[in-house]
């Protein structure tokens, strides 16, 4: 079986926040700017803290400190300091979730407000439309199959505020003698990567989904919204405010980027080329976060790949493992998520004052196919691998309400042992902080629950 292989390059990016603009991570020429950077996400912080009337939120957890008590614990023994959690299935008035009616029309809603109140912020009435535009195509050999290579650009109307320009960008590779209604896999990527490159001489993930005969697709998140702090007044959040800073329950760069990915999804429905029924979507790390958000919200996507996701993504937020609410809500990571988390990240209130946990942002996604994927033990400690685990296992009487397998138990299966059988499925593999071991079995899940179940 053929795995991915990427360079410690690469994933290392997966965990370093980009700049406002990807150009201020690249040469000395722009290196003066980080500090005017820096002052525009501290003011930018400093008045999300006055709106949500916090002083300071509790420190994260940090693994390099002198001071051992700041050390991110790592003992299960100690990692569940919160016995309870949320039930997806008891509404908030206290009556039990008895069929997929009352999910669907009761609880379902229910979940999705909690999230946007207090974790992920509200996507505002008035974002702009988007129009779609081929800026160009070539035919191309991809090891040893031709293909097409479809660069697109999608521009929003920023009509209502001409000062801010979005135009969204992305990329799809398919089979250039492939059938109309390809399925269509997409990766939240790194922009201004070559859409055939292959890292490490190793099969890409591009490479296994075109020998499948489908599309393979990539967008760039940092073109829909900066990862930082500095962009909240620019990107979409920046041209729906109209410059302005955000308020408590906006949405953040989580969220944004779902909704980017919604964008893309409306393109590929206008092309008889790709079947918009069977769009899978991919990520790692803050882009696994951003996976599992964008398909917790938009219901047209079939299935989600979603790896190292960590806090904010599948890892319940009422563990104590490995990062902490406390990194998440800091001038660092404020952005991926609303003002509103931060109350929960300061004194009085905890994570266990928070109405919903990341069980329920799973049981969302609830009866499409969703993969949670963790790596190794000592390349992602910091992710929080058996909390992962156990939000997936919490999630499970939601599908199997809705008449779906889930994981199928609570006891956590272990490295390369993945629980593969359900509608929602679960792998630790044997690499890092990344995607690629896991790359072979998410297709054939994605085959034998998408392709060939619809």
């Amino acid at each position: 079986m053929r795995v991915l292989k990427f360079t410690l390059g690469i994933m290392l990016m997966a965990c370093i926040p980009f700049a406002a603009n990807a150009q201020f991570m690249f040469g000395n020429r722009n290196r003066p700017n980080m500090d005017s950077l820096r002052r525009v996400t501290a003011a930018d912080y400093a008045d999300m803290l006055a709106k949500v009337g916090v002083g300071q939120p509790r420190e994260g957890r940090q693994p390099n400190s002198q001071d051992a008590s700041k050390h991110p614990n790592y003992d299960e023994l100690t990692a569940n300091p919160y016995p309870f959690y949320p039930d997806a299935l008891v509404t908030e008035s206290g009556k039990k979730v008895t069929s997929a009616k009352m999910w669907r029309k009761v609880r379902r809603p229910e979940i999705i407000r909690l999230f946007e109140d207090h974790v992920y912020g509200r996507i505002p009435e008035n974002v702009p439309s988007v129009r779609w535009e081929v800026t160009n195509e070539e035919r191309k050999d991809f090891a040893g199959t031709p293909v097409v290579v479809r660069y697109l650009k999608g521009v929003v109307d920023n009509s209502s505020y001409p000062a801010i320009t979005v135009e969204i960008e992305a990329n799809v590779v398919f089979p250039a003698n492939g059938k109309q209604h390809m399925p269509v896999v997409i990766e939240f990527g790194f922009g201004g990567i070559d859409p055939l490159r292959t890292f490490g001489g190793g099969v890409s993930w591009k490479q296994m989904v075109i020998e499948r005969g489908w599309a393979a697709a990539t967008i760039s998140p940092s073109s829909i919204q900066a990862d930082s702090g500095s962009g909240l007044t620019s990107g979409i959040i920046g041209l729906c405010n109209k410059g302005k800073h955000r308020q408590p329950t906006d949405w953040g760069s989580l969220r944004a980027w779902g909704w980017g990915l919604s964008r893309l999804i409306d393109y590929l429905e206008t092309d008889k080329t790709f079947d918009a029924t069977k769009c899978a979507i991919e990520g790692v790390s803050r882009y696994g976060k951003a996976s599992l958000v964008g398909m917790a919200f938009e219901e047209r996507i079939a299935a989600g790949f979603i790896a190292s996701s960590g806090k904010a993504g599948a890892a319940g937020w009422r563990r104590d493992c490995g990062e902490s609410i406390g990194n998440i809500v800091t001038s660092e990571e404020y952005h991926w998520v609303c003002g509103n988390l931060i109350k929960y990240g300061a004194y009085p209130l905890t994570e266990n004052d928070l109405p919903v946990d990341q069980h329920e942002l799973i049981a969302l996604c609830a009866p499409r196919a969703c993969f949670i994927s963790t790596g190794s033990w000592d390349g992602d400690k910091w992710q929080d691998v058996v909390g992962s685990f156990i939000s997936a296992s919490k999630a499970s009487p939601v599908y199997e309400l809705l008449g779906y397998k889930g994981v199928g138990t609570d006891l956590f299966p272990g490295m390369d042992n993945g629980l593969m059988e359900g509608r929602l499925t679960y792998r630790q593999h044997h690499g890092g902080h990344e995607a690629g071991p896991n790359w072979p079995f998410f297709l054939d899940f994605f085959e034998r629950e998408v392709v060939k179940s619809q």
